[in-house]
């Protein structure tokens, strides 16, 4: 909001702005779960992937816009794309660990994006105090999310490489089985033969 008031002053109705933060993330969250029911297994990362590049695409282009109507266009892809995040965070956890690890799994991640959320503000008002904009600070708030991003781009692989491996094992441990049972079965059929003998 300070941002604004320094960029356009006090004519805009900055609350707008918020506003169409919350609307396009509810309508995000509506259109990208009905979106994510379609996409099989951990393939829905893909989905966090993008997300996540537009969010920090979306914090970059924040300076950028000199025109309040391009800020409000902004505004409401980055709430359309933070309602894809939110709403997909569940499922991606459950296919990545499992229904008995869920839960803690979503407590690590929100406790993780706590970290960020608690720190940037008050660096963006020591950035702001020594440049006397919020420039820098909307530029590095981007980074991040586009680096999560791309690292994200990886998980799909890893947890297909994993359940390649968890498959090779049943597979070997089955063989194994048959092979006993096989076993077992020429035995018994040695010791009938040795006693009709």
């Amino acid at each position: 909001m300070k941002h604004v008031k320094d960029r356009f002053g006090d004519s805009v109705p900055e609350e707008v702005l918020l506003l169409c933060l919350g609307i396009t993330s509810g309508v995000g969250r509506l259109i990208f779960g009905r979106v994510a029911d379609y996409i099989p297994g951990a393939r829905k990362v893909y989905l966090q992937v993008a997300s996540f590049f537009f969010i920090g695409l979306m914090s970059m282009m924040i300076p950028l816009c000199h025109l309040f109507g391009g800020l409000i266009a902004v505004c409401l892809f980055m709430g359309l794309f933070d309602g894809c995040f939110i709403c997909i965070m569940a499922p991606i956890a459950f296919e990545l660990v499992g229904a008995q690890d869920v839960s803690q799994a979503i407590g690590f991640l929100l406790g993780l994006m706590s970290i960020p959320m608690t720190v940037g503000p008050p660096i963006a008002g020591l950035l702001y105090d020594h440049l006397g904009t919020y420039d820098v600070a909307f530029y590095l708030a981007g980074v991040p999310p586009i680096i999560g991003g791309a690292i994200l781009c990886f998980i799909p692989w890893v947890h297909e490489r994993q359940n390649l491996k968890e498959r090779a094992k049943h597979v070997d441990g089955e063989t194994t089985e048959k092979m006993l049972e096989n076993e077992s079965t020429l035995l018994d059929l040695y010791f009938l033969a040795e006693d009709i003998i």
